[in-house]
């Protein structure tokens, strides 16, 4: 049973690395996506013909300079997941986990590549693309796309894991320790590299029916896609279902300007690139179908629960749900709000992922084309109103009202008839002002007890591993017993998820990363 449960945790605590290794090049994506969208709607030919003033040869050298540098990371972004991967995963010597997942992931194309070569199949530049290969860095090898990436960067890690404290023979000892990690590396992965172009049809094959079971159920994929990802919010892994089709096959494929494209934000991107107009059933699993609900249905909530509170608490509440707001509606991070009423309200959050994939859908069938991440106000503004009305950016509106009476008095409704203690409405409530307001004061000035959570946490000596992703921390500790809940929740915390016997995930909101740093330096 033991044996068992420690399987377990570990398996947890590497899914729960992978999916937020995956936020490191996504958060590039999303930045270098708004420069992207910035400087292909000023240089696109429609703009200038709206707006002859922007037609200046100064104007269009400064925004088509923003536009390639937005397409870096688009172009190089495999690349960047074999480097993040091991970097944030690895639990020492980050900086060289980094490193080896470069050299890992060079020597597996250069290895496909001689294979390639090797058995004469090898194509021309003509028909390339018509056979799945490309090049990547100078080097003609299988259009794996980012999934090559990850395929170098997961192996990456589990060597880093395995070999950074190998000790060899006194004749050897100068490759010892960290310097034989990218050396295995570098072996291992030319073996992977010949493996997979004899394995690669059949992965192929597996991803492209995991993307035509979702492209065939026309606008009710999106509805389970968006059903799938906040099913698996609470545990952390829904990165991994985001970054599956948004960056493989499984998102879709397309040939935008004779080339193939597999995965629907990197399709997006590519026609936003080209500027082609946008495909519906690309932008359908982006970030259209997250703004009803992150612009509209959690502001919603976030007065319902402000309007159901007791009237002496609602001061003290205020600060902690306008931050809540202003998070989702700007960069679409809707756990701050989420996490005030799912594990006090399951119904509720059952209500909301019902609503969330319903979102999804509506937008699709309605037709609007609105790309990129993040499904905050941003993404709204760049990549709907100023690529013009063929987005239908408009029809976000009456959608959007619609989501918010009902979310508002769907929830107004529940708690009061349950008598759900959202915040504001505790029986204790000197106990639950004393916590909204220092939850507050953490999270409007980011001024936590660093000192407070760790020994919350049961102190450095009961922590095993400590990393975070966009709001969450992720331990795993060794004794759970010694974590002190209300504690943590007092100090700042907006929730605690356990996962298991020592996997633990502190909910903290977007300064997650200073409480971290602040938690690191005090162990």
């Amino acid at each position: 049973m033991t044996q068992e449960k420690s399987f377990k945790s570990r398996l947890w605590e590497f899914f729960q690395s992978l999916g937020k290794t995956f936020m490191f090049p996504v958060s590039l994506l999303a930045f270098m996506g708004l420069l992207l969208g910035v400087g292909s709607s000023i240089t696109s030919p429609s703009t200038i013909k709206s707006f002859p003033f922007l037609g200046g040869e100064l104007t269009q050298l400064t925004f088509g300079f923003i536009a390639m540098v937005g397409g870096f990371a688009f172009t190089y972004l495999p690349v960047m997941f074999a480097i993040a991967i091991p970097m944030g995963m690895a639990k020492r010597n980050k900086a060289v986990g980094a490193f080896s997942g470069f050299v890992g992931y060079m020597l597996m194309n250069m290895s496909i590549n001689y294979y390639l070569t090797a058995t004469h199949q090898i194509a021309d530049a003509a028909t390339m693309k018509q056979v799945g290969q490309s090049i990547v860095l100078g080097i003609q090898t299988l259009e794996m796309g980012v999934l090559g990436g990850i395929i170098a960067g997961v192996i990456t890690y589990f060597l880093h894991e395995r070999f950074q404290d190998t000790v060899l023979h006194d004749a050897f000892a100068f490759f010892s320790g960290i310097r034989f990690v990218p050396i295995i590396t570098s072996l291992t992965m030319s073996l992977v590299g010949l493996a997979i172009p004899l394995l690669w049809t059949y992965v192929a094959m597996g991803i492209a029916g995991i993307g035509h079971i979702i492209q065939s159920t026309s606008v009710f994929g999106p509805f389970l896609y968006g059903v799938g990802v906040l099913l698996l919010k609470p545990f952390g892994l829904h990165h991994i279902l985001l970054a599956m089709v948004r960056f493989t096959p499984a998102g879709g494929t397309e040939f935008v300007n004779g080339h193939e494209v597999a995965g629907a934000l990197n399709i997006f991107y590519a026609e936003l690139k080209a500027g082609l107009p946008f495909s519906p059933h690309v932008t359908a699993f982006l970030s259209q179908g997250f703004m009803p609900t992150f612009i509209f249905g959690l502001p919603a909530v976030a007065y319902a629960i402000y309007r159901t509170a007791k009237p002496e608490n609602r001061p003290v509440i205020k600060g902690l749900l306008l931050s809540g707001v202003l998070v989702s509606v700007i960069t679409g991070i809707s756990e701050p709000i989420e996490f005030l009423f799912l594990f006090i309200a399951p119904a509720l959050y059952a209500f909301h992922i019902v609503m969330s994939g319903l979102a999804l859908m509506v937008m699709a069938i309605l037709g609007v084309t609105i790309g990129n991440t993040d499904g905050g106000i941003l993404d709204l503004l760049i990549f709907g109103v100023m690529q013009g009305t063929s987005t239908k950016w408009y029809l976000l509106f009456p959608v959007g009202i619609v989501w918010f009476g009902i979310y508002f008095f769907v929830f107004r409704w529940y708690i009061l008839k349950h008598d759900i203690k959202t915040p504001g409405r505790e029986d204790s409530s000197d106990d639950a002002a004393q916590a909204v307001a220092a939850n507050t004061k953490a999270r409007g000035k980011s001024k936590y007890d660093h000192g407070v959570i760790l020994n919350a946490l049961g102190g450095k000596e009961n922590i095993d591993s400590l990393d975070n992703c966009i709001t969450r921390l992720r331990l795993v500790v060794k004794d759970m017993s010694k974590v002190d809940q209300q504690t943590l929740k007092n100090a700042g915390a907006l929730s605690v998820v356990v996962l298991d016997a020592h996997s633990v995930q502190v909910i903290i909101g977007p300064q997650v990363q200073s409480v971290k740093t602040g938690i690191e330096a005090l162990i």
